[in-house]
């Protein structure tokens, strides 16, 4: 038997930047637009990506160059997974963080980066660019499946 894959046996302030960077199993969800009442505190998603999400491949079209292009793109570190309460269920970094493993179709396990998308996690062919839609409208988009993805991923 191998020795146990890295995201069981250390910590996300552990892991190298290459580990870290694989965790994210391209499901493009965190890249969602979301809505915060600023009363309670309940966030509310839409299906509305970010400017730089391709919807096809739910990837960055700019990584190393996001924050200069979306300026409150949210940096995940370790210290961010820990106070995101929007994070998806389905997330490697929230999955990690709990104490829990990596499902079959993410793509350190599968080995296949298609697997997200074949298992119905991630958001291909789900979303509108921001840059179609005017923030007044945002409300008209709102969407609960990226938070019951988890029934999907369970299969």
């Amino acid at each position: 038997m191998g020795a146990e894959p890295f995201w069981k046996m250390k910590s996300l302030a552990e892991m190298t930047n290459a580990e870290w960077e694989s965790l994210c199993d391209g499901c493009g969800l965190c890249c969602l637009n979301k809505l915060e009442d600023w009363d309670t505190g309940e966030v509310a998603w839409t299906n509305i990506g970010c400017t730089l999400l391709d919807g096809e491949s739910c990837r960055c079209k700019d990584y190393p160059n996001r924050q200069a292009t979306v300026p409150d793109c949210i940096q995940l570190t370790p210290e961010e997974v820990d106070t995101l309460s929007w994070l998806p269920p389905t997330c490697a970094y929230r999955l990690v963080r709990d104490g829990h493993d990596l499902y079959w179709w993410h793509p350190l396990v599968s080995g296949d980066p298609e697997t997200v998308h074949q298992a119905g996690i991630s958001a291909r062919g789900r979303t509108v660019s921001e840059d179609d839609v005017d923030v007044e409208d945002f409300e008209d988009y709102l969407v609960d499946w990226p938070l019951t993805v988890e029934a999907e991923a369970k299969r």
